[in-house]
């Protein structure tokens, strides 16, 4: 397990968080997955900085920044969205008035990246469609 991993993972579990975190929380959680993900993959914030208010940018290295935040938090594994770990992650840390929306979108979402050929594609497609889906519940660092 890479260091980052194992640091999101200890947070996961070692909180109890029945009603979720604030958004800012969330924010602040996500922000070094989001510094190690932009370095990664050759980003910067003007590419990837408004993904959460729907600006995807259709270009590689924003598809794979995307699948490297699902990677650092465990919901892609073997480049299989793992939705189930999805819908696990925003039980236990999203606010409590996004959560049923969020989870409906992941469902709503669970079969769109079985259409793409990489784990990058299936990410940025799955983003995309729970963003489309609720965009005012929908967090992205």
């Amino acid at each position: 397990m890479r260091f980052l991993e194992l640091c999101m993972y200890f947070v996961l579990v070692s909180l109890d968080l029945s009603f979720g975190m604030t958004r800012p929380e969330l924010k602040k959680i996500l922000s070094e997955a989001k510094r190690q993900c932009m370095a990664s993959n050759g980003v910067t914030e003007d590419e990837v900085g408004n993904i959460e208010q729907g600006q995807f940018l259709e270009e590689r290295n924003v598809m794979c920044y995307i699948k490297c935040i699902y990677v650092s938090g465990g919901v892609i594994k073997k480049d299989i969205i793992l939705h189930d770990a999805m819908i696990k992650h925003v039980e236990k840390l999203w606010p409590q008035e996004t959560k049923a929306s969020i989870i409906d979108a992941i469902n709503h979402c669970r079969y769109v990246d079985e259409k793409y050929a990489d784990a990058c594609e299936d990410a940025y497609w799955m983003a995309r469609c729970i963003q489309a889906y609720t965009p005012e519940h929908f967090l992205f660092p």
